[in-house]
């Protein structure tokens, strides 16, 4: 599989580490990861928000590994936000997790299932 990240030049460029665009060349294998939640396996979910970001990625890292994938392999992230007051917190998380990997991204704000979830992500990812 190839993997391309690239913004168009004639389009406003993104902030904050991601691609405008993630171009897959043979593919030989897709994932599609539903939205991971700030839960752990006991149950336990965390009060802030830093804690539940990181145990999401956490969660999304654990069902890449049973398709034996791994962060490099993701080319689209969608992020859902219970408030907009979190975008920055998410932003340098998101970074720190996928240091320089760019994939495709969408944030949404959105009402979430379950009021103690302050985000949700999910994933896809190509080998």
């Amino acid at each position: 599989m190839d993997k391309r990240s690239a913004n168009a030049t004639d389009a406003p460029q993104p902030a904050g580490g991601y691609a405008q665009v993630c171009e897959i060349s043979n593919p030989v294998r897709w994932a599609f990861v539903s939205g991971q939640t700030p839960q752990s396996v006991d149950g336990v979910v965390p009060t802030d928000f830093a804690s539940q970001a990181r145990l999401v990625w956490s969660n999304v890292e654990a069902q890449l590994r049973t398709v034996d994938m791994t962060l490099a392999n993701v080319v689209k992230v969608t992020t859902f936000l219970s408030d907009r007051r979190y975008s920055g917190e998410n932003r340098d998380i998101r970074n720190e997790v996928l240091h320089d990997l760019s994939p495709a991204l969408t944030v949404i704000i959105a009402g979430i299932f379950d009021s103690a979830w302050l985000l949700e992500i999910e994933v896809v990812a190509a080998a």
